[in-house]
């Protein structure tokens, strides 16, 4: 059905928001109607009227499992987030499609001041926090798909760390869409303040259809002076998804910004995590692996805009393709004239496991200035022959075998995982690609 002008004023009333939302919502669906598809990346085919843009909740939100229907509840059961909750977690967040339906934190961080909700209830907890940082990284006259997040957003994650504050364990959200053509645009906005640490990390999943699935999500992050923020994500949509997500975080002076960025998921998945470097001696990290099978497209990469001196930043991405998937790179540093005494560093590496897979590397490279130092390494190969026969020589069959490599290629990423994560990705990379 049609995405029109009452179908957003029917979101933001049903969200009871303020005056000024509805505006910046009917404003960036003037742009998305406007506007057409990127100029970058693959070729989207996306039916926008067969679109499901929200579904009401039918639960209230809560901070009890127990609260939740059994159906929804052993969705994620079977999936680990209860269990990971409790044994590795300071904090949850769950959206089911549109809505996020549980939501709970330690009370050691409440006491801390540490805010951890829902985007929505964030909206009316905190409006002056919450004004002073949304799309402000992120505007909604991007893109198409920027735009049509901020007509249409709903759940998400928004955090606020206070000074001097760091937490012992991670907080997570996880993100499932479950019904048929849904589309899903959370909005998370994240703040680490001076000299505090947080580890956020994200996973996503969805059921499998026939027909097509939207995820265009926006996640805004700032960094403070001498502060650290780790954003980890292992991305599982399912193959009728396009997952089509702007991940932008600002860096103060001496901050430190890490993408850890899984993707093993989605029909096309474009994403590039980006830090925007702004203070002296401010470093950003990201680190990606994406697995393109059967009718998959990984679009993925990161972006580092150096704009003070003496800052850093170091990307690592590691691309599989099997089957005929698309594994590509695309990327850009830039390091502006101010930005002298700074260094960056780009490697791109890509296993083709058949002869009909594909990958590109699409780096886009500007330094400014003559005292910085920006290095690119690009390399493209098949598994080698040597060591498939040396594994198989010790008794491995070849597909074993064949995921022992890929495992051992991607070592660089698995590392930076918690090691329940790291046991997680190693079975979705198996299932994926491990049999090609």
């Amino acid at each position: 059905m049609k995405l029109t002008k009452d179908d957003i004023k029917n979101i933001s009333t049903i969200k009871e928001e303020p005056e000024w939302m509805l505006e910046f919502r009917l404003k960036a669906f003037e742009y998305f109607k406007q506007s057409k598809e990127p100029n970058f990346g693959p070729k989207i085919n996306i039916d926008y009227d067969s679109i499901n843009y929200y579904k009401k909740r039918e639960e209230e939100l809560t901070d009890d499992w127990n609260n939740i229907s059994c159906d929804v509840r052993n969705i994620f059961d079977n999936l680990g987030v209860i269990k990971a909750e409790k044994q590795y977690l300071d904090g949850m967040g769950a959206q089911y499609d549109s809505e996020v339906i549980y939501h709970n934190m330690i009370n050691e961080l409440k006491e801390k001041n540490i805010i951890f909700l829902d985007t929505d209830s964030a909206l009316k907890q905190y409006p002056e926090l919450f004004k002073k940082y949304f799309n402000k990284l992120v505007k909604y006259n991007e893109n198409k798909f920027t735009a049509l997040n901020g007509a249409v957003w709903s759940g998400g994650t928004f955090i606020y760390i206070p000074p001097h504050t760091k937490l012992d364990r991670p907080l997570q959200s996880y993100f499932r869409i479950n019904s048929k053509n849904m589309g899903q645009f959370e909005r998370t906005l994240i703040i680490v303040d001076e000299d505090s640490e947080l580890h956020y990390i994200e996973g996503c999943t969805a059921k499998t259809y026939t027909e097509d699935a939207l995820h265009a999500a926006v996640v805004e992050i700032f960094v403070e002076k001498n502060a650290k923020c780790r954003y980890t994500t292992i991305q599982n949509w399912s193959s009728d998804v396009y997952n089509l997500v702007t991940k932008r975080c600002l860096v103060e002076e001496n901050g430190l910004m890490e993408w850890i960025d899984g993707n093993v998921g989605s029909k096309t998945n474009m994403k590039y995590p980006a830090c925007i470097l702004n203070g002296p001696y401010a470093r950003g990290t990201c680190i990606t692996v994406a697995g393109a099978g059967n009718g998959q497209i990984q679009d993925t990469g990161a972006k580092m805009i150096h704009l003070a001196p003496y800052t850093k930043s170091n990307i690592v991405s590691k691309s599989i393709a099997s089957n005929g998937g698309n594994a590509t790179y695309r990327g850009k540093v830039f390091i502006s004239k101010e930005a002298h005494n700074s260094v960056a560093s780009v490697k791109c590496d890509t296993i083709l496991l058949d002869k009909e897979s594909k990958s590109d590397t699409i780096p886009d490279n500007i330094v400014n200035n003559k005292t910085s130092i920006l290095e690119h390494e690009a390399t493209v190969s098949k598994i080698s022959e040597d060591k498939l026969f040396y594994l198989m020589s010790r008794g491995l069959s070849e597909e074993t075998a064949k995921e022992l490599i890929i495992l051992g290629f991607v070592n660089e990423f698995r590392e930076e995982l918690p090691m329940e994560y790291a046991v997680e990705l190693n079975r979705l990379l198996q299932i994926n690609i491990g049999g090609a």
